[in-house]
C-alpha cells in the first residue's frame, strides 16, 4: 500500500490529511490547512476591483473570473460561495509540498481564553475572506457559514485512520504545531491526542476539564475505532441528516433542502441506491484499470527480457564482428577498432531507450496502483453521502488513469535485433571505405502504391485497374509494374510496365477470378506490392451483358498473426499453442459490396468461447476479438453467444457451438450492417450497424479449438442484399 502515500497527504502541510474537507473542485485539504490560506480582501474593494488594483504585484498567477466559473446555482451545491474569483495581492509563501500558500492578511493575535478554549472549536472567519485550492489555483469567496460550508470527507479520514494503524506509526499529538511529538494521552471527550507539553497547555485538570477522562493513546484508538460513526447532517441545515442525492448538483441534500432551498425542482433519488450506482461504477472503471495495470506489469517483464535478448545479440554481434577483423590484415585492424565503437554505440543506445522506457512505465504503473489501492479503500467504506461526495472525481480520475494507458503505451520504443550486416569481401585497397552495409532501408525506394478500388472494374472478360502512391510518400517513381495471376490460382505475371497509374487488361478468361497486384520501382530498386486485389470476370458470353457480384476467395495471413497461431491446410485452417485468445486475421480485406464466409469448428474441446468477426488492421493480436476498438465479433460457447466491440457485451442469445458446428459471418457495406449465423440459422439480431471502411476477416481462438475456413461462398437464400459492388475485395 506504500503507493497509496501520497493519495493521503495534504498538498499543503505534506502530512496525512487530518479533518479533511472537500473543495468545490473536488480537491481535499485539512481543515486546518485551509484556516492557513485563507486571505481577507479589502472591505471597499470588490473582486473586480482587487484583481485590477493587484496587476502587475502579486506573486500569484491571476486566473480570469469568467474562466474559473465552475459551479453555478443552477447546478452546483457550492452556489451561494459567490464564484470564483482571481486571487488577492497577498505575498504568497511556499508548503512543504511546493504549492503556494497564501497567510492571514492581517495576523489575528491569540485569545486570551486560550486555555479554556475546547481544541476542536474555531474562532470567526473574518469577512470577505478567499481561500484558493493549492493543487487547481481556483479561488473561491466564502460566506458567512466560512469553512462550516463545505462538506468533511469522513470516507478520505477513515481511509487515513486505517492506513497508519496497518503501518503501526506512533500516534501523534494532535495540537502540535510543527513537529508533531509522541501522544501520551487521549481525552475521550474532546477526541484529541495530547502530548504532555499541549495537555498542560491546552488541557488542565480544572474546571470543566477536570471531568473529562484521559486514556493511553492506543486504548483511544481502539475507541474511537469502536464508536458508531457519526450521521451526516447538511451543511446548510445541521439539524437535518441527508436522505436524498439530488441528481442534477450530484450532492446529498437533507429533507428541508427540498422543502426550502434551491433543490426543490431537481430531480433526486434515494440515497442508498445512488450509493450503490456509484460504487457500482467506480468497481466497474477499476476493473478496467486493474486490465491495464496486468497488462503493464506484463509488458515490463517483457522490457526486462528485452534488456537480455539484446545484450546476447550484442555480444553475439561483437563476436562475429571480431572474428571477421581478426581474418583481414593488419590495415583492418586499424578498422577494427571504429567498428566495434559502432556497435557499442548501437548496444548502448538501445538499452538507454529501453531502460528509460522501464523507468517511465514503472513510475506510471507505481502511480495506478495507488489509486487502485486508495479506491478499494474507498469501496470499503459504509458512509453513503460520504461517498457520493467524492464517487464522482474518483470515477473520473480513474477513467483518466485508464486513458493514459492508450495506444502506443505499452509498446516497445526499440527492437532487439542489430540490423548490421557486415560485408568482409572489398579489396585491401578500400579497407580503408570499409564499413558497415546497413539493411536495405524503405526509404531509398518507392513506398507500396494504393490501389483506388472506386475506380477499379471488370466488364465482361476486361479489368481495370487504377492506383496512386500513398499521399505522404515523397520518394520519385521512375514507373509501376502491374501483375495478374492466371485466374486459376497459379503464378503472377508481368502485363504492363510503364509510367501510368491506370491500366486496362483484356482477353480473360470469363467467370474466372483474377489476384492483380502492382508495385513501383525507381534507380534504388523496386519497392513493395500493394495489397492484392481479387476480381472476377463475367460468367456470360462476351455478348451478353449479365454480371454477378465478385467472390472473393482467401485464407488466413500467418504474416499479421499472433505467433502462437498454427496453420495448416494451405492456411485455411487455424489453431492456437496457447490458454489465452489469440487473434488471426484474413489475408483479404473489404471495404464495398457484400461479402460472406463460413468457418466449421473441427475440434472443440472444454467449452471455450472463440470469437469470429471483422477488424482493423492494426487490431490488438493478444486478447479475445472485440477488447478494442478496432474489431466487431460475436464470441460463443456450447450454450450461448454474445456481440462484443470495444469491450462492451450485448445481445446474449441462447445456442452455442460444438464440434462440427458451422458459423457464417455476413458482411453488407450497401447497408453498412453485419450479421452471423450458426448452422445456416441466423444468430441473434443485426449485430452491427453503420459499418465503414477497410475490413479484414478475422478470429480468436486458443489452444482449445481448431477451425477452417470456407470462402468463395454465395449469400444465404434468407438474405436479400441491396445493390452489390465487385469491386470491394483488397488481399
Amino acid at each position: 500500500m506504500d503507493e497509496m502515500d501520497e493519495e493521503l497527504k495534504c498538498p499543503v502541510c505534506g502530512s496525512f490529511f487530518r479533518e479533511p474537507i472537500i473543495l468545490p473542485c473536488s480537491h481535499n485539504i485539512c481543515l486546518a490547512c485551509a484556516r492557513n490560506i485563507l486571505v481577507q480582501t479589502p472591505d471597499a474593494e470588490s473582486p473586480q476591483s482587487s484583481r485590477a488594483s493587484g496587476s502587475g504585484v502579486s506573486d500569484y498567477d491571476y486566473l480570469d473570473l469568467d474562466k474559473m466559473s465552475l459551479y453555478s446555482e443552477a447546478d452546483s451545491g457550492y452556489g451561494s460561495y459567490g464564484g470564483f474569483v482571481s486571487a488577492p495581492t497577498t505575498p504568497c509563501q511556499k508548503s512543504p509540498n511546493g504549492v503556494r500558500v497564501f497567510p492571514p492578511a492581517v495576523p489575528q493575535p491569540p485569545p486570551q481564553h486560550h486555555l479554556l478554549q475546547h481544541p476542536g472549536s474555531l474562532p470567526p472567519i473574518p469577512r470577505n475572506s478567499c481561500i484558493t485550492c493549492p493543487q487547481c489555483h481556483r479561488s473561491l469567496i466564502l460566506d458567512d457559514r466560512g469553512l462550516r460550508g463545505f462538506p468533511k470527507n469522513r470516507v478520505l479520514e477513515g481511509v487515513v485512520d486505517r492506513y497508519q494503524q496497518s503501518k503501526a506509526a506512533a500516534l501523534k499529538c494532535q495540537l502540535c504545531e510543527k513537529s508533531p511529538k509522541e501522544a501520551t494521552v487521549m481525552c475521550e471527550q474532546c477526541d484529541v491526542f495530547y502530548c504532555d507539553p499541549c495537555r498542560l497547555r491546552c488541557h488542565p485538570p480544572r474546571g470543566p476539564l477536570a471531568k473529562h477522562r484521559l486514556v493511553p493513546p492506543a486504548q483511544g484508538r481502539i475507541s474511537r475505532r469502536t464508536s458508531p460513526r457519526k450521521i451526516s447532517t447538511c451543511t446548510e441545515h445541521e439539524l437535518e441528516n441527508l436522505s436524498m442525492y439530488c441528481v442534477q448538483c450530484k450532492m446529498p441534500v437533507c429533507y428541508q433542502c427540498l422543502e426550502e432551498g434551491k433543490h426543490g425542482t431537481h430531480e433526486v433519488k434515494a440515497l442508498g441506491a445512488m450509493w450503490k450506482l456509484h460504487k457500482g461504477q467506480l468497481s466497474q472503471a477499476l476493473n478496467i484499470l486493474s486490465d491495464r495495470a496486468t497488462e503493464a506489469k506484463e509488458f515490463l517483464v517483457q522490457l526486462r527480457n528485452m534488456v537480455q535478448h539484446i545484450q546476447e545479440n550484442g555480444v553475439e554481434f561483437e563476436a562475429c564482428l571480431v572474428a571477421q577483423c581478426d581474418a583481414l590484415i593488419d590495415a583492418l585492424n586499424r578498422r577494427k577498432a571504429q567498428l566495434l565503437s559502432r556497435v557499442n554505440n548501437e548496444h548502448e543506445h538501445k538499452l538507454k531507450v529501453v531502460r528509460d522506457q522501464i523507468s517511465h512505465c514503472t513510475v506510471k504503473l507505481r502511480q495506478t496502483t495507488g489509486l487502485m489501492e486508495y479506491c478499494l479503500e474507498v469501496i470499503k467504506e459504509n458512509d453513503p453521502s460520504g461517498f457520493l461526495q467524492i464517487s464522482d472525481a474518483l470515477i473520473r480520475r480513474v477513467h483518466m488513469t485508464e486513458g493514459q494507458w492508450g495506444k502506443g503505451t505499452l509498446t516497445p520504443r526499440m527492437t532487439s535485433d542489430f540490423d548490421l550486416t557486415l560485408d568482409s569481401s572489398p579489396l585491401l585497397q578500400t579497407i580503408h571505405q570499409l564499413d558497415f552495409v546497413q539493411m536495405k532501408g524503405s526509404s531509398s525506394v518507392p513506398a507500396a502504391p494504393m490501389l483506388q478500388l472506386e475506380e477499379c472494374c471488370t466488364q465482361n472478360n476486361s479489368a481495370t485497374l487504377s492506383w496512386k502512391q500513398p499521399p505522404l510518400s515523397t520518394i520519385a517513381v521512375d514507373g509501376y509494374i502491374l501483375e495478374l495471376d492466371d485466374g486459376n490460382g497459379g503464378q503472377f505475371r508481368e502485363v504492363y510496365v510503364g509510367t501510368e497509374t491506370m491500366c486496362t487488361v483484356d482477353g480473360l478468361h470469363f467467370n474466372s477470378t483474377y489476384k492483380s497486384r502492382v508495385k513501383a520501382y525507381n534507380d534504388s530498386g523496386v519497392g513493395q506490392y500493394s495489397k492484392t486485389l481479387v476480381m472476377q470476370t463475367s460468367e456470360t458470353n462476351p455478348g451478353s451483358c449479365v454480371s454477378r457480384p465478385a467472390v472473393a476467395w482467401f485464407t488466413f495471413d500467418p504474416a499479421s498473426a499472433h505467433p502462437d497461431i498454427i496453420f495448416s491446410n494451405d492456411n485455411l485452417t487455424v489453431t492456437c499453442n496457447s490458454y489465452d485468445d489469440r487473434v488471426v486475421m484474413g489475408n483479404c480485406s473489404f471495404s464495398r459490396g457484400v461479402h460472406y464466409w463460413e468457418m466449421t469448428v473441427d475440434r472443440y474441446d472444454n467449452h471455450p468461447d472463440p470469437a469470429f468477426g471483422v477488424a482493423r488492421g492494426d487490431v490488438l493480436k493478444d486478447v479475445m476479438l472485440g477488447k478494442d476498438d478496432k474489431a466487431w465479433a460475436m464470441y460463443v460457447d456450447n450454450n450461448r453467444s454474445w456481440f462484443m466491440h470495444n469491450n462492451s457485451h450485448t445481445n446474449r442469445t441462447d445456442g452455442g457451438i460444438g464440434k462440427g458446428s458451422t458459423v457464417g459471418v455476413l458482411l453488407d457495406f450497401t447497408r453498412g450492417i453485419l450479421i452471423f449465423l450458426i448452422n445456416d440459422e441466423q444468430q441473434g439480431p443485426v449485430a452491427f450497424e453503420a459499418l465503414e471502411g477497410q475490413y479484414f476477416p478475422a478470429i480468436s481462438l486458443n489452444r482449445n479449438v481448431q477451425v477452417t475456413l470456407h470462402t468463395g461462398l454465395p449469400i444465404p437464400d434468407f438474405y436479400t442484399p441491396g445493390e452489390a459492388d465487385p469491386t470491394g475485395s483488397v488481399c
